[in-house]
């Protein structure tokens, strides 16, 4: 059933095209939204691809205007990669279109079922954000 409803989601977030990012465009901006100022190299063994492909990629979200680049103040060769307002921008208003699609969805649900898949929807968050805090902590552990 989770496999269905992945799948699902994708086809209705389909719906409200990420043009004009590309789905590897998208997981840059995503990860900058998040991991703001991030550098090159650990962008790339974020994404498990190499600084040159991550860096062309970057390229052409800095050319749409989604990306900035700022260099270090500590390290001249170190170049950190910022959202850009218009990338905040485009994230915002992708995000509102698969709302509204998704809604579209749920509004044909009895409420009754939407009650149930909101507190199951609530228990998976809060699962999973302890998994993700638990295993963050245990990382920091065998590194220390």
């Amino acid at each position: 059933m989770t496999l269905t409803a992945m799948e699902l989601l994708e086809v209705l977030w389909g719906r409200a095209s990420t043009a004009p990012a590309s789905p590897s465009q998208l997981r840059v901006l995503l990860m900058l939204e998040h991991q703001d100022g991030i550098n090159l190299r650990t962008l790339a063994d974020s994404l498990a691809s190499t600084p040159p492909s991550t860096s062309r990629l970057c390229d052409r979200l800095e050319a749409a205007g989604f990306v900035e680049r700022v260099v270090s103040p500590i390290d001249r060769r170190e170049v950190r990669l910022h959202l850009s307002s218009r990338g905040r921008a485009f994230l915002e208003d992708l995000r509102a279109r698969r709302e509204q699609e998704l809604k579209a969805v749920l509004k044909l649900m009895p409420a009754a079922k939407r009650t149930a898949l909101l507190e199951g929807l609530e228990a998976f968050c809060e699962t999973a954000a302890l998994q993700i805090i638990d295993n963050a902590s245990h990382a920091g552990e065998q590194t220390a």
